[in-house]
């Protein structure tokens, strides 16, 4: 779709105050469902992970999953917030298609979580303080696959299928406050706190947090007020945006085009809007729904839910480190520069380089490879799954290179068979015969027929213009294939042009 008439972002912020909110839905890792013992699992075959309580067949009863409540506890903490000594659940009335039952279980007045707050840094060192309205557990809904379109969305879809596998998945539902005083930096905002509850849910291992499968996933509301005016403006919520520079390019959007809106004497509709990832841009979903809209009610099915103190402390007691303390401590001890470091965070790579580096790498080595090689085959990848590259597996092929037994060149071939689920490093080296010719013998034996193939290379070296060298040597290299060490290729070079 195209783009709507925006204004220049830089005369936007000039004109108006952007205020932020954001509402990221986190996935959580259960083995089982929030309120049945369904399968969690994804990738599975369409309406295989079901159960009578997932589709809200009569008769069926939910049971609120233990694990669940541990996991929320444990966010809620690393958010910094207070754990309620009593929360219950509600039943949030609406329709659509992926909600078998036509409600969702979810928490409205009286949430697991309340008050708490994330330090966020930018990439330009700027620290701001979000802070946490709330925290509240749900359930997820099902998905929906629109066939026949040019987009796989809706509009131009030919028909929907639904998959329930997804309907009854643990939430949890992480609400800030009003965000004022972002200014330039709103967009870069928008991500890097959505990269920090990433880093904490990771950390705390409590969800997978893929944004390309929907583990975690971003509603950023957006309005403009007016520089010198202290009355809001119109909100705008932008759903289901599910990854980092979407959140950031959605944010921007959203402000160029309510800024082109009002300064022509327009109004902003408060509506939920779509980001569609092809044309960077947003369109209108539906008029935003206020509570009453839903029609909470409590769940009569569900008892409160009242955590052992005791059980609160144990788990505050294993809250890992906070994500700030945590980039600052990794900068140290690797040895990186600021802008490296920043290159390590903006690419969302922290984890896999941080345990690739524990895996026995380098940092410079595991940087090297996640950030290149890896980011590339990534980014070649065909549709939403990536590619299945461990860091054990990325620590075991820079070892073979520290060995000697692959060249950087070798490597990257090594590297794209691991992507293609051929095996391990060592597995693909053997199998495919990869391995560096270690062979002086071999060598020689190519180095002399380079040499006497080149006679006139071979006069040049001997008056001691050892650069006329690079010739044999590349000479050399695709003989062997590439499968040799041109150092050690030159320095043979250079001692057959001595002796002959």
């Amino acid at each position: 779709m195209a783009k709507a008439k925006l204004m220049d972002y830089d005369k936007a912020l000039e004109l108006f105050e952007p205020v932020l909110g954001f509402e990221v839905h986190v996935e959580l890792s259960t083995k089982t469902k929030m309120f049945s013992a369904a399968p969690n699992n994804f990738g599975s075959e369409p309406n295989t992970n079901i159960t009578p309580t997932c589709l809200g067949l009569p008769g069926s009863l939910p049971v609120v999953n233990e694990e669940a409540v541990r996991y929320s506890i444990s966010l809620g903490l690393a958010l910094g917030c207070e754990i309620a000594e009593s929360s219950s659940f509600a039943r949030k009335n609406y329709f659509y298609p992926d909600l078998a039952k036509n409600y969702q279980i979810s928490q409205f007045d009286e949430p697991i979580a309340i008050n708490g707050n994330v330090e966020v840094e930018l990439p330009n060192g700027r620290i701001i303080q979000v802070d946490i309205e709330r925290a509240h557990m749900e359930e997820d809904a099902g998905k929906l696959t629109h066939v026949g379109g040019s987009t796989g969305r809706i509009q131009g879809a030919e028909y929907s299928l639904v998959d329930y596998n997804r309907a009854g998945v643990p939430l949890m539902e992480i609400v800030t406050r009003m965000i004022e005083g972002a200014e330039h930096d709103a967009p870069e905002l928008a991500k890097a706190y959505v990269a920090t509850i990433r880093d904490i849910v990771l950390a705390l291992g409590i969800s997978d947090a893929k944004m390309e499968r929907g583990n975690l996933r971003c509603d950023a509301n957006v309005s403009l007020r007016p520089r010198g005016s202290d009355k809001l403006g119109t909100r705008t919520e932008t759903k289901n945006v599910n990854s980092l520079r979407s959140v950031e390019r959605a944010v921007r959007y959203e402000i160029q085009r309510q800024a082109q809106i009002l300064s022509e004497g327009g109004t902003i509709i408060q509506e939920t809007r779509h980001w569609h990832e092809d044309t960077g841009a947003t369109s209108a979903g539906r008029p935003k729904s206020d509570a009453d809209d839903y029609r909470y009610f409590p769940e009569p099915d569900l008892l409160p839910v009242v955590p052992d103190p005791a059980l609160i402390e144990e788990l505050r007691a294993a809250l890992p480190e906070k994500p700030a303390e945590r980039r600052r401590r990794l900068k140290a001890e690797w040895g990186f520069t600021d802008l490296e470091f920043q290159d390590v965070v903006n690419s969302g790579l922290l984890n896999e380089i941080t345990e690739t580096v524990a895996a026995g790498a380098t940092p410079q080595a595991a940087r090297k490879w996640w950030t290149g090689e890896i980011a590339r085959l990534a980014n070649a990848a065909e549709g939403d799954a990536g590619i299945d590259i461990t860091p054990a597996q990325v620590a075991e092929l820079q070892q073979l290179v520290d060995e000697g037994t692959l060249t950087d060149r070798l490597a990257r071939q090594v590297l794209e068979a691991v992507a293609a689920g051929e095996g391990s490093p060592r597995e693909i080296v053997e199998s495919k015969g990869l391995a560096v010719v270690s062979d002086d013998g071999a060598l020689i034996a190519a180095i002399d027929e380079a040499l006497s193939a080149q006679p006139d290379v071979l006069e040049k070296i001997k008056d001691g213009k050892v650069q006329a060298a690079g010739a044999v040597i590349g000479a050399v290299m695709k003989a062997m294939q590439g499968k040799a060490d041109a150092a050690r290729v030159r320095e043979l070079v250079l001692e057959r042009a001595a002796a002959l």
